[in-house]
């Protein structure tokens, strides 16, 4: 596992407004070694000049790229890797520059916004010269003389991201197939730079959800740990940074209703992400069959929680008589619509109540606490593997991240 590796330090996320900030500042900082406000990619606060990722710099030396993420790739952590622009919701202009990149390989997740514009940005990669394909056979068979590629995922979730890990059937591809197909894509002579990220897990953060947060963070690992193997094949080449560009939700372990006690067990009860459950939520909803009786069933089947005065194979997922007010007001919230109330959005935070309402109760009981919807100031941690691995000690600002890659890679 990559919390394993040799080397470790911290790195603060604060960007140049807020000690909260989001993905567009904090992925610049680490792509670039800049400050920036949140919302913007690749450009200083005038929100006017344009930087040079380290991404960009490699290519330039002749370096083949690859950009790999689970959710899209004109998402805002991959797009600070290639596009400057003052803000993180032009996906189609950020599309635009994705394919005038001329990096190698891009995969993962498809595109958000394809065809805002004139011309869809999968036919624009195409008249760039990039194979654009989302066939599995087609995805596996990738290899150096693929020239430039743009693989996505043939299944799909939540506005075009990877399948959560925890839905994902054991045939779907994974991040670390992804990774593999990279390799296979970039290997070259001259040397490569591949960002990978595990995008859900931020997503998953985002709504509370443990489970899935855990189960995207395992399949991270999983695709490191091809990195690795390729690293062990070219030691004194090879270097493997692993970090975030924030923590998301201020998840605890710990919480206030458990003390002392942890239970993590009682997430294996939880069969599905806060997606799928809202997917299921919707079709009952339409096909006019959605009682609360009936969201009880799904409710047991899928997370393993029962009404109070019930049994259980595990005595914690019987529900107290406030937990299971908390889901009555969800279901009565999700039907009528009440969302926009101050308590609601602190129970609910945008998200579907029941689902949301659903992730916190199990959550809690496992003695997981959360204290946002969003992103939150904490440190994180930075892992690293092999060749230059050394100048990762320590603690810095995570412009020093890109600044440090510049160095080791003469980038600059």
């Amino acid at each position: 596992t990559f919390t394993q590796f040799p080397v470790v330090g911290i790195q603060y996320t604060q960007d140049a407004t807020s000690f909260a900030p989001d993905s567009a500042s904090t992925a610049t900082s680490l792509s670039s070694g800049f400050k920036t406000h949140s919302g913007v990619i690749g450009m200083g606060i005038d929100k006017t000049t344009k930087g040079t990722t380290i991404a960009e710099m490699l290519r330039d030396k002749g370096w083949k790229i690859g950009i790999v993420s689970t959710v899209t790739i004109n998402h805002a952590t991959p797009a600070a890797y290639y596009a400057h622009v003052a803000s993180r919701n032009d996906y189609y202009e950020i599309g635009l520059q994705m394919a005038a990149s001329d990096f190698d390989y891009f995969g993962g997740g498809s595109v958000n916004q394809a065809d805002n514009g004139d011309k869809s940005i999968y036919e624009v990669l195409e008249d760039n010269g990039y194979l654009v394909t989302n066939d599995r056979d087609t995805i596996l068979s990738l290899n150096s003389d693929s020239g430039k590629v743009y693989a996505y995922s043939p299944v799909l979730q939540d506005d075009g991201a990877m399948m959560y890990a925890l839905d994902a059937e054991d045939d779907q591809l994974q991040l670390k197939d992804f990774v593999r197909k990279g390799i296979d894509v970039l290997d070259n002579e001259t040397g490569f730079f591949m960002m990978v990220e595990s995008g859900k897990i931020d997503w998953a953060g985002h709504a509370n959800d443990a489970l899935a947060n855990i189960y995207d963070t395992l399949a991270f690992d999983e695709a490191i740990q091809v990195a690795v193997e390729f690293a062990k094949q070219h030691p004194e080449e090879t270097l493997i940074v692993v970090t975030g560009d924030h923590e998301t939700g201020g998840m605890t372990i710990g919480y206030a209703a458990t003390g002392y006690d942890t239970a993590f067990d009682i997430l294996r009860n939880q069969k599905c992400s806060f997606v799928a459950f809202d997917e299921m939520v919707a079709e009952r909803t339409a096909a006019g069959d959605f009682s609360f009786d009936v969201l009880m069933d799904m409710v047991e089947e899928n997370f393993g929680l029962v009404a109070p005065g019930e049994s259980a194979e595990v005595e914690a997922l019987v529900m107290n008589d406030y937990e299971y007010a908390l889901l009555q007001k969800a279901y009565d919230d999700a039907m009528s619509g009440n969302v926009d109330g101050y308590e609601e959005s602190l129970l609910y935070g945008g998200y579907n109540p029941i689902s949301v309402t659903l992730t916190h109760i199990i959550n809690n009981k496992a003695g997981i606490g959360w204290t946002s919807y969003f992103h939150t100031g904490l440190p994180v941690p930075v892992y690293a593997y092999g060749e230059g691995a050394e100048a990762f000690i320590g603690s810095y600002d995570n412009t020093q991240v890109a600044l440090r890659l510049m160095d080791l890679t003469d980038a600059r």
